[in-house]
């Protein structure tokens, strides 16, 4: 078959060779177009043209590069020629992403693909109109070469003072053609004398191999302690903002996201700076175990309460896998450029995130047991990956990446870790379950007020213990710190001083110090004198020399108190607030029913609204065999049916001048035998506007007045009113 043009290079092509094109351009085929030509428009146009250049690395790009360079058609010999032999083995790669394609004359571009490389590839100007004799270009006066040095290696174009009046070195190149003037101020080299001036090069320093990766070995058995901790400390870090949140939500911002504040506090509470807080914010966040509710407060989910229950393995690999396939980006947070960027936020979406990381993992995979320099990697990254669509985040990409994948336990010590290799290996056992600490059942209470968990605690004696004290340090070993603050917590969720000190009795290992005794006795004993419920608020105290020290504390004059009884305070502001703001400043307020009955019990701050992980854009996922297979027999199909459409329209162009005409009895006597024949035939049909059109039908069926019939022009099945078929013709 003649190849006149890209579609028809498309129909040459055999199933496995279409296939491939669907495997490397996946874009093509989503959705899948209805036949060959609809592809071919589709691959020629600039959004999938960039999307495959993209995909090159930097070789495959500048091979590219040089066949733009060249007029059409073109050969392998010129291409070589202009880069390096080893471009014989990209030449198949572009054929077979079609962004070269065989013609009858010789190699040729798709259309639009010039465009998106733009005006100048590699740095060369325009083709010259006008033949040119190079050889002359040994007479230029010295002005006029170094003009030529200046121009060689791109941009192609220079500015003068008046194109009038050039000066002698620009005036010899315009008379000899080997400048054009663009406007008055602006020449520019024609490509043909970049080239010879290049020494018959496009690029000049090609780089048809990869930059080596260096970095320094770790030993394996260092990488999977690293890896192992970093896995425990990671899923911590999630159940401890998941929990912090529970109790003190913050406010979502009004363009979403969380606030500087709010993530500062986290921060803090986590014992991690504020990119860490924001990764593990993103990384909860993709795993719907947390959502901003309708009151705007970020609460956790009751998916929360079910990822608690299951293994340490399942809940890693459940947040990593999210994380390889998102494309938010945490590392956008908190940047100098980017101070309108939030966690949580709308706007950390970047379409290259995946990817990049992918290909950070890959890089890792086939470096194992080496700590990778950071600069290598990056050289490296951009070569196999040069991001054109967004090349100012690349390098920050690939350092969240690493930087991330520590803090996941993907890597330890900078290292691919067993787990992380497991992982992208999709093994059904990572080895996580084994390898982390046992869970421990028991405490060591101090001297000091403080108690040590000498590992993971259970999920039941960590709730508990949450609820009471507070984390001081982490590590192997937590330090756990008891307060007032802490202990009238767990008086809040519905815990007695005695079950307090029962508790602590049974889970420590260490007696209970008598100090600690006296202060969970002394703030139960004050916990609940002071009460407040809603008037808005109102503060309830039998001690009427309590609610006199309230009214004259100076630590609480922003309340707008107003004492109405001898033992009773109103105030204009929520329950909520009035508690936490006489907590502040040193009370143990309860909370209390209309009924006046204390609101105590165990509290789990849950958003009553599903989760809503983001969703995830710029990425297509590669396409299974089974789906590449359907794709390609929808396409077969649809190219046949266009076919047999055209020989149809043709055929019944030639066989009535004019619209048929039948009577209506003559109508459905002739649709009833054709639907018993199962026969194509040709009708005329009114539409909307009372305009009538032939139109090829495969007839079904006759229901209500209406005949059910496959329509060729559209290949779908329609239903046509009878009264509106002017006349039935056979074909």
């Amino acid at each position: 078959m003649e190849t006149r043009s890209f579609t028809d290079y498309l129909r040459g092509l055999d199933d496995d060779a279409l296939i491939s094109l669907f495997a490397a351009r996946p874009d093509l085929v989503s959705p899948v177009p209805p036949d060959l030509a609809s592809l071919a428009v589709r691959a020629c146009s600039a959004p999938s043209l960039a999307r495959a250049v993209d995909s090159l690395n930097e070789w495959q790009f500048e091979v590219l590069e040089a066949c733009s360079a060249v007029n059409e058609p073109m050969n392998e010999k010129e291409i070589v020629a202009l880069t390096d032999l080893s471009a014989k083995f990209v030449i198949p790669h572009l054929l077979e992403l079609a962004l070269l394609y065989r013609s009858d004359d010789g190699l040729r571009l798709p259309n639009s693909l010039r465009e998106v490389l733009g005006n100048e590839p590699a740095g060369l100007g325009p083709a010259s109109m006008v033949k040119l004799s190079t050889k002359k270009i040994t007479e230029a006066p010295e002005s006029a070469q170094k003009v030529l040095e200046r121009l060689t290696w791109g941009p192609p174009r220079g500015s003068v003072g008046d194109i009038r009046n050039p000066g002698p070195g620009i005036a010899w190149l315009l008379k000899e053609n080997f400048l054009v003037p663009l406007d008055q101020r602006t020449v520019v080299l024609p490509r043909e004398v970049g080239i010879h001036l290049r020494g018959g090069k496009i690029h000049k320093n090609p780089q048809p191999n990869p930059p080596i990766v260096s970095g320094k070995v770790v030993d394996a058995a260092a990488i999977n302690r690293a890896a192992i901790a970093n896995v425990a400390t990671v899923l911590r870090w999630c159940e401890e903002i998941l929990n912090f949140w529970s109790e003190e939500p913050p406010s979502a911002l009004r363009a979403g996201g969380i606030g500087v504040r709010d993530l500062k506090t986290a921060a803090e509470h986590l014992g991690v700076d504020e990119n860490c807080a924001a990764f593990i914010s993103e990384l909860v966040y993709l795993g719907g175990l947390v959502v901003i509710d309708a009151d705007d407060r970020v609460l956790p989910t009751h998916a929360f309460d079910l990822w608690l229950t299951q293994t340490p393995e399942l809940r890693w690999r459940t947040l990593v896998a999210l994380w390889l396939v998102t494309s938010r980006v945490s590392g956008l947070v908190g940047r100098g450029d980017s101070k309108h960027i939030a966690a949580l936020g709308p706007e950390l979406d970047r379409v290259n995130a995946s990817s990049t990381r992918r290909l950070t993992l890959e890089i890792l995979s086939s470096h194992p047991g080496i700590s990778l320099e950071l600069e290598s990697t990056l050289a490296h990254m951009k070569w196999r990956s040069p991001s054109r669509r967004n090349p100012g985040i690349q390098s920050d990409l690939t350092q969240w990446t690493l930087r991330e994948a520590e803090w996941l336990g993907i890597t330890g010590q900078g290292a691919l870790s067993k787990y992380g290799a497991a992982f992208i290996q999709e093994q059904e056992e990572l080895g996580i379950n084994q390898d982390l600490p046992r869970t421990v059942d028991h405490i060591l209470i101090q001297s000091d007020n403080t108690a040590i968990a000498p590992g993971p605690l259970e999920i039941d004696v960590a709730r508990i213990l949450d609820s009471i004290a507070d984390i001081e340090s982490r590590g192997g070993a937590t330090v756990y710190r008891f307060s007032e603050a802490s202990i009238r917590r767990g008086l809040d969720h519905g815990k007695t001083g005695e079950e307090i000190k029962e508790f602590l009795r049974k889970t420590s290992k260490t007696p209970m110090p008598q100090p600690l005794e006296y202060l969970i006795a002394d703030v139960s004993k004050r916990h609940g004198r002071l009460r407040v419920g809603n008037t808005n608020a109102y503060i309830r105290c039998e001690d009427p020399s309590l609610i006199a020290q309230i009214l004259s504390d100076k630590k609480l004059e922003g309340l707008p108190l107003r004492r109405i009884a001898p033992e009773v305070l109103i105030c204009e502001l929520d329950a909520n607030e009035v508690m936490v703001t006489l907590r502040a400043a040193g009370y143990m307020p309860a909370a209390e029913s209309i009924s006046g009955v204390i609101l105590t019990g165990v509290r789990l701050n849950r958003a009553k609204s599903r989760p809503r992980p983001p969703r995830i854009i710029g990425e297509l996922e590669s396409p299974t065999p089974e789906t590449l297979s359907a794709a390609l027999r929808s396409i077969r199909a649809g190219e046949k049916s266009s076919h047999k459409q055209s020989s149809l329209r043709a055929l019944s162009s030639n066989a009535f001048g004019s619209l048929p005409r039948t009577t209506a009895n003559e109508t459905l006597e002739i649709l009833n035998k054709f639907i018993k024949e199962q026969r194509t035939l040709s009708i005329g049909y009114a539409d909307n506007n009372g305009s009538a059109t032939h139109r090829i039908i495969d007839p079904l069926s006759i229901a209500a007045g209406s005949l059910i019939a496959r329509d060729h022009g559209t290949g779908e099945v329609q239903t046509f009113r009878i009264p509106r078929i002017t006349g039935v013709a056979p074909l």
